[in-house]
């Protein structure tokens, strides 16, 4: 099993912080499993613009990252317009980025391939 296909198996595992944000390292691991993410300077984020044919199927994409959030209670922040969203994972519990946030990235990039 590939890690990509590895990551879109796995959970969330709640975090309330304590626990240390991934590393440099770690990130540059986990990168190459998700598609045309990309992480911000400082290492504590990873985003993605997708793009659509109107507004409809740019809110049905929005309503299944809900989907996807509330099932693996992990939340994006998310800007939406009439033809496209930007999906952004940071864990805001300890201001950085956890296996979670590759977590729900590679299952927000397993809807484009239903």
């Amino acid at each position: 099993m590939n890690q990509t296909c590895d990551l879109q198996s796995k959970h969330c595992v709640p975090c309330e912080g304590g626990v240390p944000k991934l590393t440099q390292e770690q990130i540059a691991t986990f990168l190459p499993s998700l598609k045309n993410w990309e992480v911000n300077a400082e290492g504590t984020s990873i985003k993605k613009r997708f793009s659509f044919k109107g507004f409809y199927k740019t809110m049905a994409f929005v309503n299944a990252i809900a989907w996807i959030a509330n099932q693996e209670n992990h939340h994006p922040d998310m800007e939406v317009g009439y033809n496209y969203c930007v999906v952004k994972y940071m864990t805001h519990a300890i201001s950085g980025l956890s296996e979670n946030d590759f977590i729900c990235a590679a299952k927000i990039d397993a809807l484009g391939e239903v």
